[in-house]
């Protein structure tokens, strides 16, 4: 169990059976009254997010969540299976990937966050690298201002890449936008 003044930036709470994390924090003090705490709560198997205020007399439970180290091995279906160290298997929807499901590759290194033994969250590495299979080929001359094309890379996943990348180079991008970082290779 949680007091409000136990509130800070980063931790998982719950409520009302719901868990939630308190991504902004801040404290006032009026000259007279109760303390209020205002929080930014973002709801962790939704990803809504929502301001509330407390009094310092309120309290909140302590979710059941659970951090584990896992690595990709393969897809099955519409499943994907990922790994612990002892090699106990662990199945997590597409839906819960989301666009990361485009960005996975064999033996990956992946944070997944369970509550309640169900997997809600998965967290890949902030860059990955990956080959262009497919895109068009640049125009020349165009150089005056930043231009970027489609391509396609492993995964079958579309980002938009500036107009000297070709197919078969290689790029690293961030997961967490799905955006174009740089070229590791030619």
């Amino acid at each position: 169990m949680y007091a409000v003044g136990d509130l800070r930036k980063g931790l998982k709470i719950e409520i009302e059976g719901v868990p939630y994390l308190v991504t902004e924090f801040s404290f006032l003090k009026p000259g007279k009254g109760q303390a209020v705490y205002t929080c930014r709560l973002k709801n962790l198997l939704t990803g809504s997010t929502m301001t509330k205020s407390y009094r310092s007399n309120e309290s909140f439970g302590e979710p059941n969540i659970e951090e584990k180290k896992l690595r990709y091995s393969y897809k099955e279906g519409e499943d994907f299976v990922f790994v612990d160290e002892n090699y106990e298997q662990v199945s997590i929807s597409a839906e819960v990937l989301g666009n990361s499901k485009y960005f996975l590759s064999e033996d990956m290194p992946v944070e997944v966050l369970f509550y309640n033994g169900q997997p809600i969250e998965v967290t890949l590495p902030f860059f990955i690298e990956k080959k262009i299979i497919h895109t068009e080929p640049g125009a020349r001359g165009n150089t005056a201002t930043n231009v970027f094309k489609p391509a396609k890379i492993e995964g079958d996943f579309e980002i938009h890449v500036p107009l000297f990348i070709n197919q078969g180079d290689i790029v690293r991008i961030d997961t967490r936008t799905g955006e174009y970082v740089d070229r590791v290779s030619k």
